[in-house]
C-alpha cells in the first residue's frame, strides 16, 4: 500500500499513523523525521536543510523531493509506504507522482482525517499546557490552522479528482478513529 495521511495540525494524524503503518506492514514516514534523520547523521541533504532551517526558511522543494525519493527507495519501503506531511505544495504532488511511477506502482488511498476545528484548537491547548509548550497560544494555532487550509485544500481537491481520498471523522476515542480508517482502506486495492 502507498497511502498519504493528511489533516490539520493537532488532527492524530501522527498517533493514526503508526497504527496504519504496522496494519499494513509498511513504514510511516514524516518529512520530519526525515529532516531530523539527515541533520542529526550530517548527510549532504541534511546540511544543506539545516542551513535553511536555521535561518528560519523553508526548505525548498528541490531538497524535500530528494530527501522523500532517497527515503522512499530504502528497502523497508519497498512494499509501500505511509506519508505524512508530504506533498505540501501542487509541484511536490506531481513529484510524489512520478517517484511512486518509477518503482512501477501509484498511490493508492489519500486518508484525510477531519476535525471540527474549535474542538482541535481546544485539544491543541490542552497539550499545549501539558507539555509546557508556551508559544501554542490560541492565535498561534488557529493561523496554522488557516495555513493548513490554505495549503493543502487544492492538494485534496487533487487527489479527490483522482478518486483516492477517504475523508475519515477523526474526533473519538483513537481506536474508534483508527477502526474508520481500517474500515475505508481495507477495501482499496493494492497497485
Amino acid at each position: 500500500m502507498r497511502l498519504l495521511i493528511m489533516g490539520p495540525p493537532g488532527a492524530g494524524k501522527g498517533t493514526q499513523a503508526k497504527f496504519i503503518a504496522e496494519h499494513f506492514g509498511i513504514p510511516a514516514i514524516s518529512t520530519g523525521d526525515i529532516f531530523r534523520a539527515n541533520v542529526s547523521q550530517g548527510t549532504p541533504l541534511g546540511v544543506e536543510a539545516k542551513r535553511y532551517m536555521d535561518a528560519g526558511e523553508y526548505v525548498p522543494d528541490e531538497v524535500t523531493n530528494r530527501m522523500v525519493r532517497n527515503r522512499i527507495d530504502e528497502p523497508d519501503a519497498e512494499h509501500g509506504f505511509l506519508l505524512d506531511g508530504y506533498p505540501r505544495t501542487l509541484s511536490q504532488v506531481e513529484e510524489l507522482d512520478g517517484m511512486i511511477r518509477h518503482t512501477g506502482h501509484q498511490l493508492d488511498a489519500v486518508v484525510v482525517l477531519t476535525v471540527d476545528q474549535d474542538e482541535i484548537v481546544q485539544r491543541l491547548l490542552q497539550r499545549a499546557q501539558t507539555e509546557g509548550r508556551a508559544d501554542d497560544t490560541e492565535e498561534v494555532i488557529r493561523r496554522r490552522q488557516e495555513v493548513y487550509v490554505e495549503q493543502t485544500q487544492p492538494l485534496i481537491e487533487v487527489y479527490k479528482q483522482r478518486g483516492l481520498v477517504h475523508e475519515i471523522d477523526g474526533l473519538g476515542e483513537v481506536d474508534e478513529v483508527t477502526k474508520r480508517i481500517f474500515t475505508a482502506l481495507d477495501v482499496v486495492p493494492e497497485s
